[in-house]
């Protein structure tokens, strides 16, 4: 039998005390990443020493699996060529000439310890955020490595720490650990479980998504990055369908749906059954003209096809702060969506 949405579970201090456990990590986001950053301050200061005095590397080098969001941080402004390799090696022009960055909070992937070993041996320079005495970091042991101490397991919160480290050595954007955790605080504030769903807008998603499939689009390069990590969440709290994609693969799925008979009888057995898809716009307010092409082309099949569409907007601070409130906001609609279908 399909689980049956009930908005009212998303307002029951019963059901959200019961789902404590799901939301409670989700409001002391803006807090881990005060406490990371702070706890790799000394080591951040002393990674500058060592390497200012550097020449500047000929690359940089994202590897392990977190590499990606580096990437989407990166790519664009990097004054050096950047590379992710999200698999357990290094490219093999990989050598002493190059920056290699490790991404791995919890310390225990293989792949990322791999990777690690590999710098190490062909002699890189090595930045690691890793729990210490983790799998990954017994492998960062080198002249060259340096290990940013991770202490909470959380992606976000060590990849701020990281891109604050790129920042002082002038290879990567301005970053502040400090606009990104009061971005997610005013997250938190804003899709709180005790802030009423008619004016919370991560309830209100999770609503417009409690029997639909969801079809998660961002424009940029983080909104994108963004869409794809909210629609796995999604996933895991629904158990359910959710796409993220670029508007040429959303396209087709919505002008696939049929519309609506405004006649049909909504008790009626027969009809199709079939969850109806929900347009998600994550708008971080990017205005390039490519990524209002897309919006507006998604926007009007949405409306020909009388599919929904839900917005989320994050329009205010840098790049990754605006990133962080968009996963947010997206990651607390899933727990409500979880909750509405009684499986927090």
């Amino acid at each position: 039998m399909a689980e049956i949405f009930d908005d009212s579970r998303l307002d029951d201090e019963s059901a959200l005390a019961a789902a404590d456990d799901l939301l409670r990590p989700l409001a002391e986001a803006g807090a881990r990443v005060r406490r990371e950053a702070g706890a790799a301050a000394e080591a951040i200061e002393e990674a500058v020493s060592s390497l200012a005095g550097d020449p500047r590397p000929r690359a940089v080098i994202a590897a392990g699996p977190d590499s990606r969001l580096l990437r989407a941080v990166l790519e664009p402004c990097c004054p050096v060529p950047f590379v992710a390799w999200p698999g357990p090696s290094l490219p093999g022009w990989a050598g002493t000439l190059d920056l290699v960055v490790v991404l791995a909070p919890e310390g225990d992937d293989a792949g990322a310890a791999s990777a690690v070993a590999e710098a190490v041996r062909r002699g890189c320079r090595l930045v690691v955020a890793a729990a210490p005495g983790s799998l990954v970091a017994r492998h960062a042991v080198g002249r060259d490595a340096i290990l940013l101490p991770a202490s909470a397991g959380d992606q976000l919160a060590m990849a701020v720490v990281m891109l604050e480290l790129l920042d002082r050595l002038d290879l990567g954007p301005e970053s502040d650990p400090e606009a990104v955790a009061v971005a997610l605080d005013e997250v938190a504030i804003t899709c709180s479980p005790y802030r009423d769903l008619a004016v919370n807008p991560a309830k209100i998603l999770a609503i417009a998504l409690g029997d639909a499939t969801p079809l998660v689009w961002g424009g940029s390069v983080l909104a994108a990055r963004a869409a794809r990590r909210v629609a796995e969440s999604l996933r895991r709290s629904s158990g359910r369908a959710a796409l993220a994609g670029d508007a040429e693969h959303l396209l087709p799925v919505m002008a696939a749906t049929r519309s609506r008979d405004l006649f049909a009888d909504p008790f009626a057995d027969e009809g199709d059954g079939e969850p109806r898809p929900v347009l998600v716009v994550l708008d971080d307010g990017a205005e390039d003209p490519i990524v209002r092409e897309q919006r507006g082309r998604l926007q009007a099949t949405a409306q020909r096809h009388d599919v929904r569409v839900e917005t989320l907007t994050a329009g205010e601070g840098e790049d990754v702060a605006r990133y962080a409130a968009l996963l947010a906001t997206g990651t607390y609609a899933a727990a409500y969506l979880a909750i509405g279908l009684g499986r927090s």
